[in-house]
């Protein structure tokens, strides 16, 4: 009935870390360096049409949307860290919503002015990944919502 509510294709396998970063030293790659086909080749169909090419998932389809474990959100592409599960807060928009950034540098934006709307896109600043989209109507201290697809995101549970 409700079928905004599955899963996207191909989301069902991501897990809270993507598989071509298991074992590898994250911050000894240079990831700006990576062409389409390895992106292609190393990323989930739907991983690659939101991060590559500046899709986004459907809402309430993703699965870190109402996802409540304490840890660090990280780059799905590069591994690198992101959010806090702190600073997520519940937004209703069917994404995972965030009020600030892990540390200040790691989320980059640019301007997004495609469908009529201009908007403030963000993107992983190590390797370019987008992650969706950041808006003046956050809570305090900040009052910023960074609304981010769930496939621009892994997780590392706090220990």
């Amino acid at each position: 009935m409700f079928g905004f509510f599955k899963k996207a294709a191909g989301d069902e396998n991501i897990g809270y870390t993507s598989t071509h970063l298991k074992g590898v030293e994250t911050d000894k790659v240079d990831w700006k360096e990576k062409d389409k086909e390895y992106w292609k080749k190393v990323l989930s169909e739907v991983q690659y049409n939101v991060t590559r090419e500046e899709g986004t998932e459907r809402a309430f389809t993703g699965q870190f949307w109402d996802h409540k474990e304490e840890g660090v959100y990280t780059c799905s592409n590069c591994g690198f860290s992101l959010f806090s599960s702190e600073t997520k807060f519940k937004s209703g928009t069917g994404w995972p919503s965030y009020f600030e950034p892990v540390e200040k540098g790691h989320v980059g934006e640019r301007k997004d002015s495609k469908f009529g709307m201009v908007r403030t896109e963000v993107h992983c600043s190590r390797c370019g990944a987008h992650l969706g989209h950041v808006f003046p109507d956050g809570p305090q201290p900040t009052g910023l919502r960074y609304c981010i697809n769930s496939v621009s995101l892994n997780f590392k549970k706090k220990d």
